[in-house]
């Protein structure tokens, strides 16, 4: 077994659980920081361990193109590559279908792709991309899926399903290193029946673990709630749920409520690259804004980070608006230490079994995005 349900919490569906990788155990609800080229922007893998974060993304897409694969086998794995000694998870390239769609073509084999990088054409399908993730090395491999865009038909997110389903047989076939284990991705689109049925044939094809696909792409938050109410129920109880590209607080609040494990998002270093800090309610601010010209308090009061400790709102505001490297590393700092309090928080109120007035709580209190 892979993974481990710890507690559970009554009134909810909200669980702990330990997810076991060669690289070391990830508590869950977890929250993972995205390293898409083999790095967390603006951090070391030091400051990552010293954190307590347990788990990072790769993405198959980008490290395949740049630095490409015999550069990192020649390393010895992404592991080695990048210096982090815990665990990786790899997506499979499917996002990249819904991303760069621009820059691709579907076929019922995979995806024929012009590299964003150079324009030169390759192509990636389940094998591929499982080959691939199998020389990266990663702890989780995700399966080859089509990320729907939104909105669509129901006739294009059915035909979209099924590719996917079709794509999830093959990358479940494909070898793997033994210390991996394989992810499936239900898709669907916001359509009930084509989310059960989607995830109805991954269950029969049997995963490690089973994520959910296809959200955050411009649906409203109750369609992208709704859908997990949708497919939860079908998903097995002793496997991994992981919601993928999600997001902002009040969304995980809602998400584990339902009984989803494990989530990834850009959020949190990306608005600090825009200037944007998370503070204890969920909320963020903008320290760029002339209102914290002068303000000599810490970027939150309720945070002991490194940044809140040592730098004023003024500081870090003027580091930002002379393009200084050091605001922005300062602000993913805050803000990667916030996300992890915000998880550590969430499994403690489901150990305590008090995670329905927490969920409560928050939610009344941390603003909708």
């Amino acid at each position: 077994m892979n993974f481990e349900i710890t507690a559970k919490c009554p009134d909810t569906k909200a669980r702990c659980g330990i997810v076991k990788t060669a690289h070391g155990d990830v508590k869950t609800p977890v929250f993972m920081p995205v390293g898409t080229r083999a790095t967390v922007k603006a951090m070391t893998p030091l400051e990552l361990e010293e954190m307590g974060i347990e788990i990072i993304l790769g993405n198959t897409y980008h490290l395949f193109l740049r630095p490409g694969m015999e550069i990192i086998k020649k390393a010895g794995g992404l592991h080695k590559f990048c210096n982090w000694n815990r665990a990786i998870l790899t997506d499979s390239g499917g996002f990249q279908v819904f991303s760069l769609s621009a820059l691709r073509k579907v076929t019922p084999n995979g995806i024929e792709f012009s590299s964003h990088v150079d324009g030169s054409r390759f192509f990636l399908g389940p094998v591929e991309s499982i080959a691939i993730q199998k020389t990266l090395g990663s702890d989780i491999v995700m399966a080859f899926d089509e990320c729907t865009p939104y909105p669509c038909t129901h006739d294009d997110a059915l035909k979209s399903m099924e590719l996917t389903t079709k794509w999830a047989k093959i990358s479940r076939e494909q070898p793997l290193e033994e210390h991996q284990q394989i992810f499936g991705i239900v898709q669907g689109s916001v359509y009930q029946d084509l989310r059960v049925k989607s995830a109805e044939e991954l269950v029969k094809i049997g995963f490690d673990g089973y994520a959910i696909g296809g959200l955050s792409v411009g649906e409203s938050e109750e369609l992208m709630i709704q859908c997990l109410d949708w497919v939860l129920p079908i998903l097995p109880e002793d496997k991994a749920h992981y919601m993928m590209g999600v997001g902002y607080p009040n969304q995980i609040i809602e998400a584990v409520a339902r009984g989803i494990d494990m989530f990834d998002c850009v959020i949190p270093t990306r608005l600090a690259r825009h200037g944007n800090a998370f503070i204890s309610n969920g909320d963020t601010i903008p320290i760029k804004a002339g209102r914290y010209a002068e303000d000599m308090g810490p970027v939150d009061p309720e945070c002991d980070c490194y940044t809140c400790k040592n730098f004023s709102r003024a500081y870090v505001r003027h580091l930002m608006n002379v393009g200084e490297v050091l605001g922005l590393r300062l602000l993913t700092i805050h803000n990667m230490v916030y996300f992890e309090k915000f998880m550590a928080q969430i499994r403690k109120a489901i150990s305590n079994g008090t995670y329905a007035s927490f969920r409560a709580e928050h939610v009344k209190n941390i603003p909708k995005n």
